[in-house]
């Protein structure tokens, strides 16, 4: 019981990069990584963890994240893979592909890419499809 308590409390661990540092390379972690600086490289979290990152107002990410719970409010050049949610606040910039389980976006966010349902496997392909099929009736209409 006591080795529990301990082992939950290692798990959580806080990183902060804050305002003013860069970061070049990739960062992997557990526990939660909150981001106000700027990190070149891709974020990812240590597989089978309950990991977490938030990306700031003025956080800045270029490079893929791969985190179960993601919080954007800055700005994040590459995609985004969760296993669980992704929360996109007002301020928040993605230039690139969202894959996620749930998402919350709030009015003001904007996504410059895709977003892709990956809930399951045959969902995720279903997702993909369904993303495809738009083309088809411009290419249709222009024959």
């Amino acid at each position: 019981m006591w080795g529990k308590k301990k082992e939950m409390a290692f798990s959580n661990n806080h990183t902060l990069i804050s305002r003013g540092t860069e970061i070049v390379g990739d960062l992997l972690f557990t526990g939660e990584l909150q981001i106000e600086g700027k990190v070149r490289g891709n974020i990812i979290a240590e597989q089978g963890t309950d990991a977490k990152v938030v990306v700031a107002h003025k956080g800045q990410v270029e490079g893929e994240i791969r985190v179960p719970v993601i919080v954007v409010d800055g700005s994040v050049i590459g995609d985004i893979h969760s296993g669980k949610h992704v929360e996109l606040a007002a301020k928040a910039v993605v230039q690139g592909n969202v894959h996620y389980h749930m998402i919350e976006m709030v009015k003001g966010s904007q996504v410059n890419g895709s977003l892709f349902y990956s809930g399951g496997k045959s969902a995720g392909k279903g997702a993909a499809a369904s993303d495809a099929a738009p083309i088809k009736p411009s290419l249709a209409s222009g024959a």
